[in-house]
């Protein structure tokens, strides 16, 4: 079950720091969202910018980059979701603020190709016995990361909460963000006035 929401419509509702998940972008993606089993292929956040929602993320062939939200539902129609950082403000300790400059911070950076090899191997059937997840987080990273090691690494590092607590940065995927109690699915997005709000499941539209 989805509830598709116009992305004008949806922005009063959006957050700075929000979690969006992404299905179906990009070779490199799909290649983590099979991995991790999951239709969530890459990661991002939103960042709010004098009064226009950017898509804060570290993506594959381009690096650290924002791009306005718009821009990106315009491209990805009902393939966006949006994912409440924090839900309920459960974690009173939470930096939203800092979460989110921490994110448009990673503007210009390189795209950790290591990283996803690192995160997909340990789906291989040979490879997940040799290797061992890591579950410890280093402060100081030596290499550059992917979209969903980027987006827990602004909450850990510069949120206060780790919102995988029992798997390093490196190897979290989209997946593993969407399971994660720290969010909370929203809604899907779709381009502004292509239709009202409404639920759609597999079976259609209800």
């Amino acid at each position: 079950m989805r509830c598709l929401v116009p992305i004008d419509e949806a922005s009063a509702e959006i957050r700075d720091g929000d979690l969006l998940l992404f299905r179906g972008r990009g070779l490199v993606s799909r290649l983590i969202g099979v991995a991790g089993r999951s239709e969530y292929t890459h990661a991002a956040r939103v960042v709010w910018w004098g009064g226009d929602a950017f898509c804060c993320e570290v993506r594959e062939l381009k690096g650290g980059r924002a791009v306005t939200l718009a821009s990106q539902v315009a491209k990805y129609p009902g393939a966006i979701d949006v994912f409440e950082t924090n839900p309920a403000g459960r974690w009173r300790q939470y930096n939203r603020r800092g979460a989110a400059k921490f994110m448009r911070r990673l503007a210009g950076c390189d795209y950790g190709y290591g990283g996803v090899l690192a995160a997909a191997l340990r789906h291989l059937p040979v490879w997940r016995f040799l290797i061992h997840a890591e579950t410890e987080d280093r402060l100081l990273q030596d290499r550059p990361p992917f979209c969903s090691q980027a987006c827990a690494m602004a909450d850990r590092l510069a949120g206060g909460v780790d919102p995988v607590p029992h798997l390093a940065d490196r190897l979290t995927e989209p997946a593993d963000l969407a399971r994660s109690p720290f969010y909370r699915y929203r809604f899907t997005l779709v381009p502004a006035g292509t239709a009202q709000r409404e639920t759609v499941s597999n079976g259609g539209t209800r």
